[in-house]
């Protein structure tokens, strides 16, 4: 018997892709001078199967580098964050084809900050040397760009673009030959997440993050049961990844004769969402309050420039999502006081329906320089949309995203009196 303490414990069952369900502490029920802890802990399954593939993929899976891991983790955050660029597979129904460079462009964010502290990632990542065969030439023209900036919609233009493209192509290749083959599925030998190179379009000097140019690269085949199981489940699949990731990386630093610092791993080895900014929602409202009214969309009432609050729709509590669409004018006693970090009921969000399409027009819509990140925003984080939405159809995308949230996440619904 040794001393343990609760967080070693529960790393442990992290570690494992098992949930804490409850953690207490009682008295010894015969009067010693001790207490106990208690821990209940439980493995998550959808009802699908896939949960025990994915432990099988993170805890047992044969790997020579932490790519079979970068590939769940970037498939993971597209069905967190960007499932409305996925596909139906048609006559297979039992697969969602997703676009390779949405996956690659995860990989880029979730490797770039490990990259940066040198932490290997292969047995021979040596500091230095023996460069990660994604990581070429254009990878150093990359590094002094923070990696949230590299999200669905953004743009790039000049010799940035032209690095930008050739490094997801990298990635996509990488992906392509190693991790989405060598993924097997240990019943049928199989690949679980093959993947296909696409049309790919030559550098240009001037590209946005949209879903054309993303899917250009090829795409990637996602059995429907595991894209299931990580939309739902992300929450507790992603810590398992993150602790075999460190264990692997911890294991490769020791063959090399090298000690990592274990909080510069966990910090690098984090997914950095955008800081939540909305400076420009904020601009847009100051803009339209000089030339007409603008009305906080749960109440109605007319805001002033001096006294208004930029609310998250979709709280960035429970979703961190900056989102163009997700931004909305609010009045500081709700958005401060009863709303908070609150989903919006069903109802709450239908009755305010008219103010929020007469925002999204106004601020968004209309306007020639935003129009394309509010719409490539929309269809990538919102389930359902068209090729070509109109404001109702992105409208009826949030109600379905609160839907998903709720009943995913249990988060607290907030009705408007």
């Amino acid at each position: 018997m040794h001393s343990v303490s609760a967080e070693e414990i529960c790393q442990l069952a992290r570690g494992h892709g098992a949930i804490t369900l409850t953690e207490g502490e009682s008295d010894d029920l015969l009067g010693r001078d001790q207490t106990w802890s208690t821990f209940v802990f439980k493995f998550p399954d959808d009802g699908t199967g896939a949960l025990p593939l994915l432990r099988h993929v993170i805890l047992n899976d044969a790997k020579s580098a932490t790519y079979k891991l970068g590939l769940l983790r970037s498939v993971a955050r597209a069905a967190d964050s960007s499932r409305g660029f996925a596909r139906s597979g048609g006559e297979n129904s039992d697969i969602v084809k997703v676009p390779l460079g949405l996956v690659a462009l995860n990989w880029l964010r979730l490797y770039m900050p490990m990259i940066k502290e040198d932490l290997p990632q292969r047995p021979d990542n040596t500091v230095g040397t023996h460069r990660l065969s994604f990581a070429g030439k254009y990878w150093s023209k990359l590094s002094d760009i923070d990696e949230c900036d590299f999200r669905v919609g953004g743009r790039f233009i000049g010799d940035v673009a032209i690095a930008l493209h050739q490094t997801l192509k990298s990635i996509s290749t990488t992906i392509r030959i190693q991790p989405a083959t060598h993924m097997k599925d240990p019943s049928t030998k199989d690949p679980i997440m093959p993947a296909f190179s696409g049309d790919l379009r030559r550098a240009k000097k001037d590209i946005t993050l949209d879903a054309d140019y993303l899917w250009s690269f090829g795409e990637i085949h996602v059995p429907l049961k595991i894209w299931q199981a990580l939309a739902r489940f992300g929450t507790w699949v992603e810590p398992a990844l993150m602790h075999e990731w460190g264990r692997l990386i911890e294991s490769y630093a020791e063959g090399q004769g090298r000690e990592i610092d274990p909080g510069d791993l966990m910090r690098s080895m984090r997914w950095h969402e955008p800081s939540r900014d909305v400076i420009q929602a904020r601009r847009r409202a100051n803009l339209l309050m000089k030339r007409g009214e603008v009305y906080c969309v749960w109440t109605g009432k007319k805001l002033r420039r001096d006294s208004f609050d930029v609310d998250h729709c979709m709280p960035w509590a429970a979703w961190p999502c900056g989102d163009l669409w997700n931004l909305m004018p609010a009045h500081p006693s709700v958005n401060r006081n009863s709303k908070r970090h609150r989903l919006p009921a069903a109802a709450t969000l239908e009755r305010s329906a008219d103010r929020i399409l007469d925002w999204w027009d106004r601020a968004w819509h209309r306007n020639a320089e935003t129009q394309p990140r509010f719409l490539i925003e929309a269809q990538a984080s919102l389930p359902m949309l068209p090729e070509n939405p109109d404001l109702e159809s992105i409208f009826a995308g949030v109600q379905s995203r609160r839907f998903v949230i709720r009943a995913d996440q249990g988060v607290e619904e907030w009705v408007q009196p």
